[in-house]
Formats: structure tokens, sequence, C-alpha cells
């Protein structure tokens, strides 16, 4: 799929930067500005990971279990203690929250 605006798509787009700052700022660089162009490259690949379309469906299955719609929500009614009886299903809907959330940050990290 191309996308709304057709290609390149946004993720193509933030992954030729990334691959232009790992290449050649990073070939053509030392010291703090090749350490920056590696940290700002490592984000826009986060980000294209994100735009790739990692699938929203678990997190938004394991919110709907709880009867949230957003996270907001989730962290306003678990502030104010309304689910304090219902810690198991908040603990497993967080660790759908927090999975998602490393698949796009860090790849791979669930098999280390």
């Amino acid at each position: 799929m191309t996308g709304l605006h057709g290609r390149p798509t946004a993720a193509e787009l933030v992954a030729a930067v990334a691959d232009f700052l790992d290449g050649d700022v990073r070939d053509a660089t030392t010291g703090q500005v090749n350490f920056h162009a590696r940290v700002a490259a490592n984000a826009l690949r986060t980000v294209q990971r994100e735009l790739a379309g990692a699938d929203a469906g678990p997190v938004l299955a394991a919110l709907e279990r709880l009867g949230y719609t957003d996270e907001a929500a989730l962290a306003a009614a678990i502030r104010h203690g309304d689910l304090d009886d219902r810690a198991v299903e908040v603990s497993d809907c967080l660790r759908t929250l927090v999975a998602h959330r490393l698949a796009a940050a860090h790849p791979g990290y669930d098999t280390q």
C-alpha cells in the first residue's frame, strides 16, 4: 500500500533521511556531530517503524477490555483508583502497551 499521498510514503522519506545521516553524514564527521547524527538516525528509524504500521489492534483491544479508548483515560482511571480491584487486568493491559512501544523503539527487545 502506498499511503494517502502516494510515493514516497512518509515512512520511506524518514528511512531515506535516516540512511543519509547513518551513511554520508557519519562518514564525513567525527566526535559530537557524528554521535548526534547516529542519535538522529536512530530516532528516525523509530518513527519509520511507527509509520510503517505497527499494528495497534492489540493495544486498542487491551484498552477496550478495561473500558477505555486511549491511554490517557486509562492513566486517569489508575490515578483516581478506579481500577484498584482489577489489578491483574490492568497489568495485562500495561504489558501489552509496553510491548507495543518497545516493538517500535527497540525491535527485538522481547527476544533478548
